[in-house]
């Protein structure tokens, strides 16, 4: 089995590129993750729940990163087994700088076989496809959200900083008051004696 396709997502490349090597966003995005653990930093496991056909199959895997090229592309080589069959693959993952963001592309090789692979191929592909658009919905809807709470976090340390240095001008701007007053009553006092 082949599929390939692409998606806009509207965040610089690093970004983008950070976002698919953090464990958790994906463990987010991958439809039914039940778990997803980080062995290093090229290899995972994860445990999936999805519905295939007539089948609900759990799926165990391995997942290896290949061909790191940060923050162009890299390979992810995986293979799963379930009660009702196997499935392994490899699928090139490519960030290109878009208009106003990255464009993620990938093309992926897959087999399956067991009982799984009696339902036909074209339920398997269409299952593939509409697993791979929820996973680059979620994934673009996680990976904005957090740039969004990252940028209001940043506007928020930047208003708090405002604030410091207003209540710090303010302090300094009621110091000066307060000392010109005081020489202008110390003045006013010692003008009073003189006369």
């Amino acid at each position: 089995m082949k599929l390939s396709g692409s998606y806009q997502i509207n965040l610089e490349k690093q970004k983008v590129w950070e976002a698919l090597n953090d464990a958790e966003i994906l463990r987010k995005s991958i439809p039914g993750c039940e778990s997803f653990i980080k062995s290093s930093d090229t290899e995972f496991t994860a445990t999936a729940k999805n519905k295939i056909g007539p089948f609900n199959a759990s799926f165990t895997g391995d997942i290896k990163l290949k061909e790191i090229s940060p923050p162009n592309s890299y390979i992810i080589e995986g293979s799963g087994n379930s009660p009702v069959g196997f499935a392994s693959g490899k699928a090139k993952v490519k960030l290109e700088d878009s208009e106003g963001g990255t464009k993620l592309s990938y093309d992926v090789e897959a087999n399956v076989g067991g009982k799984i692979a009696q339902i036909g191929s074209r339920l398997i592909d269409m299952t593939a496809k509409k697993m791979a658009d929820v996973f680059f919905s979620k994934f673009s809807e996680l990976v904005s959200s957090q740039n969004v709470s990252n940028e209001n976090e940043k506007n928020l340390e930047e208003k708090n900083k405002n604030q410091a240095l207003k209540s710090k001008n303010n302090k300094i701007s009621n110091n000066k008051i307060l000392f010109y007053g005081s020489i202008l009553v110390l003045l006013a006092i010692v003008g009073y004696l003189l006369t």
